[in-house]
């Protein structure tokens, strides 16, 4: 039953987020005066609609996108003909994209046709949808980091290794130990859960991340470590070993390939954990933490083609999915339900704080994704209108007559493969996450 509650909840905060998402289209284009005749949510069979003024609003079916119909998004062709004359098969496609932008343009709607407006508006409104994505990011993930806090591990040390394994990377558990393991480098040097690390070598270290880079650059060298022991301090001396460690980003998270395989590199290792805790942040905060968050969507979404391999290898293959990786609809369904549905993470306040910050980062993808510039995203639209002021601007500085608008039906053959790539990827991600999801546990 909670599985499907947290289902339940993705598909509703999945349908929100997309209705928002059209609402920030809508709004602007209503202001500048745009005539819209639908605004809908889903796609296939209306289930539901209703006629306000000159808009009808609704919902469909399948509630995995929605749209807002705008009059006259392509120009007419440069001889002023908006119906199909072409005889190619691209040329039809173009001609017939360009016959339905007009086909409810009314003597009246003249000034009112999207392509007839000033440049920066057609700009507002193609990007108040993917902005409306960023606010509800905002939103939700700033008030998760100055009410509940952020996950920072810190130099208070956990857990320390009774020995090391090297063929796991030091990851073995002291229950696991035999005659063969070497001693872990941290135990033998007399660190204990509890103590703090204040510094290494002399290096001053305030976070967990700078424990790791002093201990790993310092290879198999002695070091040096000052700790804070029941508030005396204490000089203990170690001798690290050196492993094939995992490499991690700069925000503490293991690289992976292509595969989903983690990176390796060779590096120190001592043998100890520092502990994770709770911290709520000032709202100063929330900006450089926002934007690093919406850097590392960006960063994967240059490399989803380099991902979409270790997904098929997974699903089709033995492999396991890369827990960082894309998902689909269904993806993102399965792990509210298994967020939800089991006891590992936490209370019912624990839960949701994951369920909001799952719709947080979805949010961010939705921006990230339709700023690409390329049709049929919205960023498509964005490109082509910014081509245009480049044009019109070089034309007026050169004393040129206007060049008129850039006529962006012609970048629809492009349009087509983009949308059949992104079919494929998405039947790619849904039979993955049917076959072999991502698993948190």
């Amino acid at each position: 039953m909670l599985y499907l509650l947290g289902v339940l909840l993705a598909v509703i905060g999945i349908a929100l987020s997309i209705a928002l998402h059209e609402i920030g289209h809508l709004v602007p284009a209503k202001k500048f005066g745009l005539r819209v005749p639908q605004y809908m949510v889903g796609f296939g069979p209306t289930v539901w609609s209703r006629r306000r003024g000159e808009t009808e609003y609704g919902i469909k079916a399948i509630p995995l996108g929605g749209y807002i119909r705008m009059i006259g998004m392509f120009p007419p062709a440069k001889d002023g003909r908006v119906r199909t004359t072409s005889t190619g098969r691209m040329s039809q496609l173009v001609d017939e994209a360009r016959q339905q932008s007009f086909e409810e343009v009314r003597p009246e709607d003249e000034g009112r046709m999207f392509y007839q407006l000033p440049i920066w508006k057609r700009i507002v409104i193609m990007m108040g949808g993917p902005v409306m994505n960023l606010l509800i990011a905002l939103v939700v993930l700033g008030g998760i980091w100055t009410m509940n806090g952020l996950a920072v591990t810190t130099t208070t040390v956990s857990a320390v290794n009774e020995c090391v394994d090297i063929k796991e990377m030091g990851q073995t558990a002291a229950t696991e130990c035999t005659d063969d393991m070497p001693v872990a480098p941290a135990n033998e040097a007399g660190l204990r859960p509890g103590d703090t690390i204040t510094s290494i070598n002399g290096t001053q270290v305030s976070t967990w991340t700078d424990v790791r880079t002093e201990i790993r650059a310092n290879l198999d060298k002695p070091l040096t470590m000052t700790v804070d022991r029941d508030g005396s301090t204490r000089t203990l001396e170690a001798d690290p070993i050196v492993l094939d460690m995992p490499v991690y980003d700069d925000n503490g998270r293991a690289e992976t390939d292509a595969t989903g395989q983690v990176r390796t590199e060779r590096a120190g290792f001592l043998g100890a954990t520092g502990s994770q805790e709770m911290q709520q942040q000032p709202i100063t905060a929330v900006p450089g933490l926002f934007a690093e968050q919406l850097g590392q969507t960006y960063s994967l979404l240059v490399r989803i083609p380099q991902k979409l391999v270790g997904v098929a290898e997974a699903a089709f293959g033995s492999g396991e999915r890369d827990p960082e990786g894309p998902m689909s609809v269904v993806g993102v369904g399965r792990v509210a339900g298994e967020v939800a549905s089991s006891d590992i993470f936490g209370d019912t306040s624990d839960k949701a704080i994951l369920l909001l910050s799952l719709l947080g980062s979805l949010n961010l993808v939705l921006f990230a994704f339709n700023t690409v510039p390329l049709l049929p995203l919205d960023g498509g639209h964005v490109a082509g209108a910014l081509w245009e002021a480049v044009k019109k601007g070089w034309a007026k500085l050169r004393g040129l007559p206007d060049p008129g608008p850039v006529d962006v039906a012609k970048a629809l053959p492009l349009a087509y493969v983009v949308a059949l790539a992104f079919i494929g990827m998405t039947l790619l991600l849904v039979y993955a996450d049917i076959v072999k999801p991502v698993k948190l546990t």
